[in-house]
């Protein structure tokens, strides 16, 4: 399995999941925004913040003609110009971004979706690459951004086995050597019972690639069962304030559930622990709390132990129960008292590992 590195952080089940908060339309017009809201996901401790990199003209043509209008869902009734006018990160914007997030010492990277945005994000030495969900057909725009050699993570929403398929193949062949999936349904907000998060273990036994959740559901239970099936990475929507509005505000994180699923996200990964069988350290001081064989009879040396002169009871400092019938009937070699603990050394020829 190739190994993904953005920015030193390696992107790995074997690690914490590397969260990536969403800025996309959450800026509300405002680069002041934009700005606070970098800062306020560094300071909860998220790995990278993403922006998309977009123009309306990029995405799509001026027009009111049916197709052209939304029908269903958050933004149904709106043409997806107006939609993409309201929500797109400007141009100009991005290089006081990048300077904003490398001052705050934070990942930021983006999400390309035209050439023009790829030559954009280039000048800026973006770390890494997102093609999202709707682009991942988009062959030549992934041959593009794979020409670029930087870690690409491809989100499959609506996608079928064979069109991520052709997508990994096209960014492989064409020079891209760090490539992560993201397991993604494309519905805003996606409903719980939607999220098909075995989807995780089923793409990473597919094509062999570290694979993350793009989550779109409300809350943060998706994302932290995503943890525990091994999810390398987590991105997640990021609002300042949900009440402000905003397309994405719906089914975005606001700064304190932001900082809970850092939180929640981390501890759930340590919670996993490893297939070793290893015990933990920490349990080693309660091994006392076991039962083992003490006497509970005064018994003079060279009695023969019956098995009334002896019981299985806690503490833990005798001879393990499992000996008990084994000792019955064998004599002691020295004087014992009521709660001593049994142990080979009073026991006459008696070695409890033979």
């Amino acid at each position: 399995m190739s190994k993904i590195s953005i920015n030193g952080r390696i992107l790995s089940n074997k690690n914490s999941p590397y969260i990536i908060a969403e800025i996309s339309a959450n800026h509300n017009g405002s680069v002041n925004r934009a700005k606070e809201t970098i800062r306020i996901a560094n300071e909860i401790g998220v790995d990278a913040v993403k922006i998309q990199s977009y123009t309306p003209e990029t995405m799509t043509i001026n027009s009111r003609k049916k197709d052209f209008l939304i029908k269903d869902g958050l933004w149904r009734g709106r043409t997806l110009y107006d939609l993409y006018s309201e929500a797109y990160t400007p141009f100009e914007w991005h290089e006081e971004l990048f300077e904003y997030a490398q001052k705050k010492n934070i990942t930021l990277f983006s999400t390309p979706f035209d050439e023009t945005a790829v030559d954009l994000l280039e000048t800026l030495d973006t770390p890494a690459y997102k093609i999202a969900s709707f682009e991942l057909v988009d062959l030549q725009l992934i041959k593009y951004v794979a020409e670029k050699k930087k870690p690409l993570l491809l989100s499959t929403g609506m996608a079928s086995s064979k069109e991520i398929t052709e997508a990994i193949n096209v960014a492989k062949n064409n020079g891209a050597e760090q490539i992560g999936i993201l397991h993604c349904i494309s519905s805003y907000p996606t409903k719980i019972s939607d999220a098909n998060l075995l989807r995780i273990r089923e793409l990473r036994q597919m094509f062999n690639l570290e694979i993350g959740l793009s989550d779109h559901t409300i809350g943060s239970t998706a994302s932290l069962v995503a943890t525990t099936l091994g999810a390398s990475f987590i991105e997640k929507h990021f609002t300042l304030d949900k009440n402000d509005g905003g397309p994405d505000s719906a089914f975005s994180l606001d700064p304190k559930e932001m900082s809970k699923l850092v939180t929640e996200c981390k501890n759930v990964f340590l919670s996993l622990g490893n297939l070793s069988g290893k015990r933990p350290k920490e349990e080693k001081k309660s091994e006392v709390f076991r039962r083992s064989l003490y006497f509970v009879k005064d018994l003079p040396k060279n009695s023969i132990i019956s098995s009334v002169d002896v019981k299985r009871i806690r503490p833990g400092y005798g001879l393990s129960p499992k000996y008990l019938d084994n000792i019955i009937g064998k004599r002691v070699i020295k004087n014992v008292k009521k709660g001593d603990r049994v142990t080979s050394k009073v026991i006459k020829n008696f070695r409890p590992d033979a």
